[in-house]
Parts: structure tokens; C-alpha cells; sequence
């Protein structure tokens, strides 16, 4: 009973400040008020800690002499075990928020708080930050993304925060947008040097969406995500032929610049890891990877320069020879060979002067490179069987579809029963797949 009766009288106690202070037309005469408030924090009273929780940011900018120890108590507050006393002062933060000096920390903390477990803390949390980024962008975010770019425990948390609050009010929070959108994108560079494949299409799909890198921007700005996408791929180290994540980062990141390569972005980086570190490697590449490889080189040869052309041509034709043999055979990699065959003829078309020395096909284009005087028949020779072997193979696979479509829909057809269809269809798909 005196417990409870010592908690009323405390609570009742800053209830008498807090009136006082709202009453005052010079707050500043009330500074032993303030202080009392603050120092509540300290006392053992539940319900008095949260009425000081609502009442330290009510009078904050009344009293800057005590910011920091009005600060240092509010976070003292949000540490605390009782929920309803957290939730009190993570409520009050945005308030203290409007003091600029504090922005950048208060952000910091509620950071922090976006891993609790509870749901409705954790409801409070978002609201607040997002408060606080509505009165100050910048330093707002610069905290957030200083997790992200240090790995620290709390980046996923941050991440998600991220692309479910922030992202999708660019409109509303990139004000004036050329500024805000260049200040944005510095962080983000900052932050994707050591995130996942999905964490970097997040941010790579959220920077594509900003007005700086839109049709209309100019190429440097299409550049700068390609160097961007560069760096994720990590093309200035050796290629390890082992290393599957490389691969399957290099592949992904192919994929991310393709729609920037089609607005004018080189890709000669890209070919070149490709001609120097990873087609000398090709035969030692995983079988399901070789594809995926061959398809990002097809994918981008529409876009790739004259000069980027010359240099990968070689390399296409080389593996050409490898995948076409030169007589008629009863299996060859359709898919590898029509991703080379694609890419063939949009490398050419851009450098014909070298189709001579490489595969005998002679095209004037009135340059010394056209090397019309000299013999490539035999390249030519060599080149047109292998081409001649894999159109008979390809006609032999194709007329061997087709008597399985007869077959399968034949035997369609007869089964009596929906079992009997699904055992068709499966030893179908298996037969299908051994023809192809």
C-alpha cells in the first residue's frame, strides 16, 4: 500500500510540473521544473517514468541548457524492461527530432529498436523514424545506412525498413529531387560494397527508378550504374573456376546491366573477364552454368560496340568449333549452339572485317582488316561443314519431336484414366528431354 500510495504521489507530483510548465509564458524561469521531470527517469515509479516520457519532449525546446540530459534520459528510457514505458519514449523521439543537432542520433537508436520482437513496439518504431525522416532526410537516413555499410547485426532489420517505408515515398522525401536523389545514390554506393545478390537488386531496381538515371539522363549517368554493377561482380580479381558464387554473381549481374547496356552503358568490362578469365576456363565451368553464361554474352552482343565486337568474336567462334562438330553426330548442345550462333551474327554484323581471317567468310569493307588477299578457304571450308552438320542433326532432332508430339498425343488419346495421363506425360517429358 505505501508503494502504490508513494506512485500516486509521484505521478501526481509531475502532473503539478507539467501544468505549471504549460501555464508558464516564460518556460525559461522553470528550469528546477524540467529538471525534476527529467530526474523522474531515475525513481522507481512505472507510471511516473511514462508520464516523463510524454512530458521531456513536450517542454524539449523550452529548456537547450538541459538537451543532453533531457536526451540522455529518454534514452535511458527506451532501454528499460516495461514495454509501455518504451513505447512511450520511442513515441516522444520524432519531438526531440526537431532539434537538428539530435536527428542523427535519435535515428541511430530507433535503428536499433526495429529488431525488437515486439509487434506493436516495433509498429511504434517504424512511425517514429519515419517522422523523423519526414523533418530531416538526410540526417535520418546517413545513420540507417551506416549500418548497412558496416554489416552490422541490425542491416537486415535496416534493409527491410528500407525498401517497405522509405523507398516507395521517394516522391514525397527526395525534395529538391536532383539533390536529394544524387544524395541518396552516394549512400546506397557506399552500402552495397558487402550485401547479398538480393539485398544489391533492391538497391540496384530502387537507384534505375530515380529521375537522375531515367531515359532522359544522360550516358555518364548510365555509366555510373554499370560501375556500380562492376564492382558487385568483382571483375578486377582472378576467376576461380570453383567458386560458384562468383559465377552465379557474374551471371546476375550480367543480367542487371543488360537494360543499361541498351541505353549505352560499355559492357567492355564485362567482355573482357569474360574473353581473358572465363572462356580460357570454359571446359572446367559447371554444366549447369555454361548456359546461363552463354545466354548473358547473347543477351548483350545487340549492344555491344564495334571495337568490344572485334575482341569477342574470336572467342565466340572458338567456342563455335567446339560446340558444332564437323560432322553429323547424333547429339550436340542445342542450346549452347544457338546462344553462339545469336551472338555470332551480332558480333559480325558490327566487325565483318574480321569474319574473313576467323571463318573465311570474306565481306569488303574497303579496310586493310578485310585481308582479301590472302586464303581463308579452308576456314571457310571448315566452318560451313560444321554449320551444314549442325542444321542435318538439327533436322533430325526436329523430325524426331515431331513423331513424339504423334506419339505422345496418340497415347493421350487412348489412357482411360487421369493416372495413366500423368505416367504418360512424365516418361514423355524424360524422352523429350533426351531428344533435345
Amino acid at each position: 500500500m505505501a508503494a502504490a500510495a508513494a506512485d500516486a504521489a509521484e505521478v501526481e507530483r509531475l502532473y503539478e510540473l507539467g501544468e505549471r510548465l504549460s501555464s508558464a509564458k516564460d518556460k525559461s524561469e522553470h528550469a528546477a521544473d524540467y529538471e525534476a521531470i527529467i530526474a523522474a527517469v531515475k525513481g522507481q515509479s512505472v507510471k511516473a517514468k511514462q508520464l516523463a516520457a510524454q512530458l521531456i519532449p513536450r517542454f524539449f525546446r523550452s529548456f537547450p541548457a538541459l538537451a543532453t540530459r533531457a536526451m540522455s534520459a529518454m534514452f535511458d528510457l527506451v532501454e528499460m524492461e516495461e514495454l509501455a514505458i518504451r513505447i512511450q519514449a520511442i513515441r516522444g523521439f520524432p519531438l526531440l527530432g526537431k532539434d537538428t543537432e539530435f536527428v542523427s542520433k535519435i535515428a541511430d537508436i530507433l535503428g536499433q529498436l526495429l529488431t525488437s520482437e515486439e509487434n506493436v513496439e516495433r509498429d511504434a518504431v517504424h512511425k517514429a523514424l519515419m517522422s523523423l525522416t519526414r523533418q530531416d532526410v538526410k540526417n535520418s537516413l546517413q545513420p540507417l545506412f551506416k549500418h548497412v555499410e558496416s554489416g552490422s547485426e541490425i542491416r537486415e532489420k535496416i534493409i527491410c525498413f528500407l525498401r517497405d517505408k522509405v523507398f516507395p515515398l521517394k516522391a514525397e522525401l527526395l525534395k529538391p529531387q536532383a539533390e536529394m536523389e544524387r544524395f541518396i545514390t552516394d549512400l546506397i554506393k557506399k552500402s552495397v560494397q558487402d550485401v547479398t545478390g538480393s539485398e544489391f537488386e533492391l538497391f540496384m531496381g530502387f537507384l534505375r527508378s530515380l529521375s537522375i538515371f531515367g531515359d532522359s539522363a544522360p550516358r555518364e549517368s548510365f555509366q555510373e550504374l554499370i560501375e556500380i554493377i562492376q564492382a558487385q561482380a568483382d571483375l578486377d580479381s582472378q576467376f576461380n573456376v570453383s567458386d560458384i558464387d562468383h559465377i552465379e554473381r557474374w551471371i546476375s549481374c550480367m543480367y542487371m546491366a543488360l537494360p543499361i547496356f541498351m541505353r549505352g552503358a560499355s559492357s567492355t568490362k564485362f567482355l573482357n573477364y569474360f574473353v581473358k578469365q572465363i572462356v580460357p576456363a570454359f571446359d572446367k565451368i559447371p554444366e549447369e552454368k555454361k548456359l546461363d553464361l552463354l545466354k548473358t554474352i547473347a543477351a548483350s552482343s545487340p549492344y555491344t560496340a564495334a571495337q568490344d565486337s572485334r575482341q569477342l568474336l574470336p572467342s565466340v567462334v572458338q567456342l563455335l568449333k567446339k560446340y558444332m562438330p564437323g560432322k553429323v553426330v547424333e547429339y550436340i548442345n542445342h542450346n549452347y549452339v544457338e546462344c553462339l550462333l545469336y551472338t555470332f551474327h551480332h558480333l559480325a554484323h558490327k566487325t565483318p572485317n574480321t569474319t574473313n581471317s576467323l571463318c573465311g567468310y570474306k565481306i569488303v569493307t574497303g579496310q586493310p582488316s578485310d585481308r582479301l588477299g590472302e586464303d581463308f578457304s579452308e576456314h571457310y571450308k571448315d566452318f560451313t561443314e560444321r554449320l551444314t552438320g549442325t542444321e542435318e542433326t538439327v533436322r533430325a532432332a526436329s523430325k524426331r519431336l515431331t513423331q513424339g508430339m504423334a506419339d505422345f498425343n496418340k497415347a493421350i488419346s487412348s489412357a482411360k484414366t487421369e493416372g495413366e495421363k500423368t505416367k504418360i506425360r512424365s516418361t514423355d517429358c524424360n524422352k523429350d528431354n533426351a531428344l533435345i
